[in-house]
């Protein structure tokens, strides 16, 4: 199991004013499994989401990773977890503006030490597709382009758990389809897990299981 929840909230504000973001929820991830979690805005997926990636704690309940139980852990621990075990696909792709690609990854070089061989990388690099991009800014390449680059950077560290937070924004149906399926490709090849925030039910085929966040609950739909 990659990721096991137990009973995990979050709640905002405090006496009279306070908002149940998260509601008690258990879930768990396995090796090779790539879900969807759809649902209107505010509905707490992006919650979900950081919880899941450890950039916030929850207000109740336990976070395992990789068979760790992870949720007495300060910040460095939570911070090192995070190099470690996860990748994360942002909307915005979060590259670094002033940064050539190829040295997007050499940055990360500096805050982990585990990371793809020469070998690897190279073939990660031709599936997809980022051969000619290399030495290019993000402000010169195109939106599918600059998707392709943070999956890279996501995976560039071998993580267990993979978290996307609307990977296919403003990308047509066909760019859409082939940023999933790249992503999807890596957890299936190399057992890895994934977990895919998304309003695009376009998508919803080529997940094991699709969940629906509304007010806070999560359900399994698919």
């Amino acid at each position: 199991m990659v990721l096991t929840l137990e009973g995990v909230s979050k709640t905002f504000g405090k006496g009279n004013t306070y908002v149940e973001a998260l509601k008690p929820t258990d879930f768990h991830l396995e090796r090779g499994e790539m879900v969807a979690i759809i649902g209107p805005s505010g509905s707490g997926k992006s919650t979900f989401l950081t919880i899941a990636g450890l950039l916030q704690q929850p207000s109740s309940g336990q976070i395992i990773i990789n068979q760790t139980n992870t949720t007495a852990y300060n910040e460095k621990k939570r911070a090192q977890t995070r190099l470690k075990e996860i990748g994360f696909i942002l909307q915005a792709s979060n590259l670094v503006p002033f940064l050539k690609v190829k040295d997007q990854l050499k940055l990360l070089d500096k805050v982990n030490t585990r990371h793809l061989s020469t070998d690897e990388l190279a073939g990660k690099i031709k599936t997809l597709g980022l051969e000619k991009v290399m030495n290019q800014y993000p402000s010169e390449l195109s939106g599918g382009q600059r998707q392709r680059v943070a999956i890279l950077k996501a995976i560039y560290t071998n993580p267990a758990l993979i978290l996307a937070d609307e990977p296919t924004a403003s990308l047509d149906s066909e760019k859409a389809f082939a940023v999933i399926e790249l992503i999807r490709d890596e957890v299936k090849s190399m057992e890895k897990a994934a977990i895919v925030v998304t309003h695009d039910t376009r998508l919803t085929p080529y997940f094991d299981k699709v969940y629906e966040m509304k007010d806070g609950y999560l359900n399994r739909i698919n």
